[in-house]
């Protein structure tokens, strides 16, 4: 059994505007998603904790200290590590004391933003505009390629992605893993005796959810000229709706977005989770 800690990277207001979105807080859907891909891939049972670190009040259960987790999972954000505020300097804060208490972390979008900064690395706007809907073109890196956190992906491919903020400089003892030509897109850090892994989109994200995000993000995506007007993104967020409920009724749609297995196939779009969670199954103190 793994028991995982999983950190809601939004404040109060994000997690309140998340739930009231889609049924639940972001901490709580990546809980199901993992619990999810462990079933599925029949390895170890994980049970979660969740967390909101970005609370002044946030504390982990009575009795408890990070190393009754086998690893920590950082959710995405609607917060910008650029603010510096309270809410973030805290979700810092307990990125360096996981990976110091040498636990396996694992981070969505925000939270691997967050694990470049916490490490000395930094992250914010992307001059290069942001990804509203999928990340495209993902391209391993040669060591990429070989790490097991992108096991069984294909030399190029896309993933769900909303985000306008991205990791522009890598800490040191970070490993690049792969990229696109919008920003760095997931990358491993070996920080004292913690490890990160991590990617910029979100292999978390199933359609219908991501076709929510989309309608919550509809002003930066205007903004950003990826979409011209709001029913756009409306019309959008449907067509992903339909996808999610059935893909294999709409062509039409596969084909307009141009989608494919790795988009669509749920053991696909969750790869690295899966992965992470086969990694965490593994003592690495004993193995080392």
């Amino acid at each position: 059994m793994l028991h995982l800690l999983v950190a809601d990277g939004n404040d109060r207001d994000g997690r309140a505007r998340h739930a009231d979105a889609t049924g639940s807080t972001s901490a709580e859907s990546y809980a199901a998603i993992l619990g999810e891909v462990a079933r599925t891939r029949g390895g170890a049972a994980c049970t979660c904790t969740l967390i909101s670190p970005a609370d002044a009040d946030a504390v982990l259960p009575a009795g408890t200290d990070l190393s009754a987790y086998a690893g920590l999972v950082v959710t995405g954000s609607t917060l910008k590590l650029a603010d510096g505020t309270p809410e973030t300097t805290r979700q810092i804060a307990l990125m360096r004391a996981a990976l110091a208490a040498g636990l396996s972390v694992f981070g969505s979008c925000w939270g691997m933003q967050v694990a470049a900064v916490a490490t000395g690395g930094a992250a914010g706007p992307n001059p290069k505009g942001g990804e509203y809907g999928f990340a495209r073109a993902l391209a391993p890196t040669r060591i990429g390629r070989g790490h097991p956190l992108l096991a069984g992906r294909p030399d190029r491919f896309d993933a769900p992605a909303i985000h306008g903020d991205a990791v522009l400089r890598l800490p040191a003892h970070a490993t690049l893993l792969a990229s696109n030509a919008c920003s760095i897109q997931a990358i491993e850090i070996v920080h004292g005796p913690g490890v990160f892994w991590g990617t910029q989109y979100h292999p978390e994200t199933d359609l219908d959810a991501l076709g929510i995000m989309l309608r919550m993000s509809a002003s930066e995506m205007i903004a950003a000229g990826q979409c011209p007007d709001a029913a756009a993104v409306a019309a959008f967020a449907d067509d992903l709706a339909r996808l999610h409920a059935d893909r294999a009724g709409h062509p039409d749609l596969l084909a307009r977005h141009r989608l494919d297995a790795q988009i669509t196939e749920d053991a696909n779009r969750r790869r690295e989770i899966g992965n992470f969670l086969d990694f965490l199954a593994v003592p690495r103190r004993a193995a080392a």
